[in-house]
């Protein structure tokens, strides 16, 4: 990937683009690689000079986000002039821009969803595909005051609106979710244990990790232990921040935190209550189960970066 070549075919994905973050140690921060100023993708939301031709086009229709035929994202000039343009920000320094279409026309291209499309695209083209859908769903939501019923307007240079009747500013918020990687000591001679569950709703067939929204009032690690508790019963220990992930699948401005920890009692079994969870196992850290997340989530990066751990 090149700063010359932000519409970079679906399919083409760079030799370290799917490589998980490098496991922090203990108590450390995960960190992003450096990378080039201009470089990935930046949020923006600066409409002063409005799209050029050549700027790139993510327009969504539902929840599908569009690209040409041969899977590069289209071009501002490629779509009807009369296209009402929001900005996303730029990707390898290229300005990005997003609209609301009420009726997706097949002829413009293929309309995807943000999983196909995270699924093929280098990180950075799937976080712009899927801020494009977060402001395209939050303004179709927040398009009413909700103390005073006004029409709110646009707040110049920032993802924001404020009523012009009562002075309310509606930023678009973000909603943050942790998920855990919990592991303990294996039997004697063996390896680390991961504890995986599985959820009654969404991709039930998956063993992933616990996770859930962060509640107002609470830290990322608070949150953690309080949903460790709830959802499987376990206190844990050794608590590390390990990244983060856009997620565009949880609807929109939703923010993934990774942890890792320990059990703090290693003998204890989890327990579910059947409602949220169905099941959830110890495995060994060599023998994980086939029906893992997929791997463009951090839930995944997650997991082999446990199992990458297990083998030092």
């Amino acid at each position: 990937m090149t700063a010359s070549s932000p519409d970079l075919p679906a399919g083409h994905r760079p030799p370290t683009a799917a490589q998980p973050p490098t496991p922090p140690a203990a108590g450390a921060m995960a960190s992003a690689p450096a990378t080039p100023a201009g470089a990935g993708f930046l949020p923006g939301a600066d409409r002063t000079a409005g799209p050029a031709p050549a700027d790139l086009a993510l327009p969504v229709s539902g929840r599908r986000v569009l690209t040409r035929a041969d899977g590069r994202f289209a071009r501002v000039g490629e779509l009807p002039a009369d296209t009402d343009w929001v900005p996303v920000g730029t990707l390898d320094g290229a300005p990005a821009w997003t609209a609301d279409v009420a009726e997706a026309a097949e002829a413009w291209g293929r309309w995807r969803s943000w999983r196909s499309l995270a699924a093929e695209l280098p990180e950075p083209y799937a976080t712009a595909a899927g801020r494009a859908l977060a402001v395209v769903i939050w303004r179709r939501t927040h398009r009413w005051c909700g103390a005073c019923r006004a029409e709110l307007a646009d707040v110049p240079g920032e993802t924001a609106r404020r009523c012009p009747g009562c002075d309310l500013y509606v930023p678009m918020r973000l909603s943050a979710a942790v998920l855990t990687a919990i592991t303990r000591p294996g039997p004697t001679g063996g390896p680390d244990e991961l504890l995986l569950v599985r959820h009654a709703y969404g991709p039930t067939e998956l063993w992933a990790l616990v996770a859930g929204f962060v509640e107002a009032g609470e830290t990322l690690e608070a949150a953690v232990h309080r949903e460790v508790g709830e959802e499987v019963g376990l206190a844990v220990d050794r608590v590390a921040y390990f990244g983060s992930q856009p997620w565009a699948m949880s609807g929109p401005g939703t923010l993934l935190a990774g942890f890792t920890a320990t059990a703090a009692d290693p003998s204890a079994e989890p327990i579910v209550d059947r409602r949220e969870l169905v099941e959830a196992r110890w495995f060994p850290l060599d023998a994980l189960p086939a029906e893992l997340p997929p791997a463009y989530s951090i839930s995944r990066w997650l997991i082999d970066a446990a199992v990458t751990a297990g083998r030092r």
